[in-house]
């Protein structure tokens, strides 16, 4: 049994149901997951195995049909949707495998723009994104726009904004799913140090062995269900 303290994320009896007109699809089937402050978490499995659905109920991006999910002790999908939609701004960051910025800002303007929704000074705002392209190694593509940059590029600033308000977990979907091997293992590189050395957890999605290896711990998913949680996995 784990200390409770030591848990970011819990999920019990967590269950999922879309419905298409007189079909009824069960996405997650009584989902009991725990992970540990600091991890860094692969969940994988084939197409359709309810990994993304999992991904987006764990953080609420997501309605959930039944269970719960609580994050650092909060119960997520008890709160209001703007209540947890400023949960999820303070508390997380989000890198998915389309990108998500937006063309007609610059690098930096987009980093600095999940600060400014929050309300921090510009001034500031600008300071930490400048920071944060430094961290990851673009302070040099900071003007440029997104067409301007190569996808391991735009991943890269992808990453720096969900890092830039300094998150408690990272969620990942298919973060290299639109990259090259080799760009694939510099983005790897970059998430598993800074997993390492700012200690946030970092939850992500994949179905790419070369980047589910990378993680401390596999959870693999079939029909809804965790299938098998390998822990002692080394990267």
């Amino acid at each position: 049994m784990q200390d409770s303290k030591d848990l970011i994320i819990q999920a019990k009896e967590l269950t999922k149901t879309y419905s298409t007109g007189k079909v009824e699809v069960h996405a997650l089937n009584g989902v009991d997951l725990q992970i540990r402050h600091g991890e860094m978490v692969a969940i994988m499995g084939p197409s359709g195995c309810g990994k993304t659905t999992l991904l987006n109920t764990l953080s609420g991006l997501d309605d959930i049909s039944g269970g719960d999910v609580q994050i650092d002790g909060a119960s997520l999908h008890q709160m209001s949707d703007k209540k947890r939609t400023r949960y999820r701004a303070e508390k997380m960051g989000f890198v998915f495998q389309s990108f998500n910025l937006l063309p007609v800002l610059s690098a930096v303007e987009n980093v600095e723009l999940p600060l400014l929704v929050a309300g921090v000074n510009p001034k500031d705002a600008r300071k930490r994104a400048q920071a944060m392209l430094e961290l990851v190694g673009l302070e040099d593509q900071a003007p440029k726009r997104p067409a301007e940059m190569s996808g391991g590029q735009q991943q890269r600033v992808t990453i720096a904004r969900a890092l830039v308000n300094e998150p408690a977990i990272v969620w990942a979907d298919e973060p290299t799913g639109n990259l090259d091997s080799e760009t694939s293992k510099d983005i790897m590189d970059l998430m598993c140090r800074l997993n390492e050395e700012k200690r946030q957890t970092f939850v992500v999605v994949t179905h790419d062995p070369a980047v589910g290896s990378r993680a401390a711990r596999i959870i693999r998913m079939r029909d809804g269900k965790i299938e098998s949680d390998d822990s002692n996995h080394k990267r």
